[in-house]
C-alpha cells in the first residue's frame, strides 16, 4: 500500500520519524551523561532537545495518521498501526510530561522527569518495532509496484515498469 502523502515520489512519514527518535533518544542520553559527569549543561541540552523532538514528533504523527487513516479496516496492518501510533502519541505525552516538570531546573530536575524520559525513550524501541513492521513486513508505505528493476521515482515511470541496464533510467 503506498503512502498518502510523499515528496518526490517518497512516503514522508519515515522520513520524519528520524528527527524525534534521535532528538528524543540523545536526550535520554545526555540526562545519562549529566548522571554520570554531574553536569547540568548536559540535562539542560535535554530539555531543548525534548522540544524539539516533540515538535518534529507531532510533524511524523500527523503524517503517519493521514497514511493510517488510508489502511483498510479489518487488516493486520491497521491494528498495528494504530498501536505504533497510539504509542507514538503516548511517547509524546510523556517527553511533554518530563519536559514541563523540567521547566523549573533545566539544569538538574527532578527526578520524575528523568523517569518520564526514559519511559518514553524504552517505549520507542516498541514503536519503533512496530513501525518496522509496517514498512518491511505488511508493506505499508511502499510503492504497490517496487521490485528490484523499477524505475527512479523522478522517473515519472510506474514502480511495476521494469528498467533493464540498457534501458536504466538515471538513478
Amino acid at each position: 500500500m503506498e503512502s498518502k502523502v510523499k515528496s518526490l515520489g517518497h512516503p514522508i512519514h519515515p522520513l520524519l520519524v528520524n528527527f524525534p527518535l534521535g532528538l528524543l533518544i540523545t536526550s535520554a542520553v545526555f540526562d545519562i551523561i549529566h548522571w554520570i559527569t554531574g553536569n547540568g549543561y548536559w540535562s539542560g541540552i535535554a530539555f531543548w532537545m525534548i522540544a524539539a523532538g516533540v515538535i518534529s514528533g507531532f510533524m511524523a504523527a500527523i503524517v503517519g495518521t493521514i497514511d493510517w487513516l488510508a489502511i483498510p479496516s479489518g487488516t493486520r496492518a491497521k491494528s498495528v498501526g494504530l498501536w505504533h501510533g497510539a504509542g507514538n502519541y503516548l511517547i509524546l505525552m510523556l517527553f511533554i510530561v518530563s519536559r514541563l516538570i523540567r521547566l523549573s531546573a533545566t539544569g538538574n530536575p527532578p527526578i520524575i522527569a528523568y523517569v518520564f524520559s526514559f519511559l518514553g525513550a524504552a517505549f520507542l524501541g516498541i514503536t519503533g518495532w512496530l513501525g518496522g513492521e509496517l514498512i518491511l513486513r505488511l508493506g505499508i508505505g511502499v510503492d504497490e509496484g517496487a521490485n528490484l528493476n523499477a524505475p527512479s521515482s523522478l522517473s515519472g515511470l510506474p514502480a511495476n515498469q521494469n528498467v533493464t541496464d540498457s534501458s536504466r533510467v538515471s538513478d
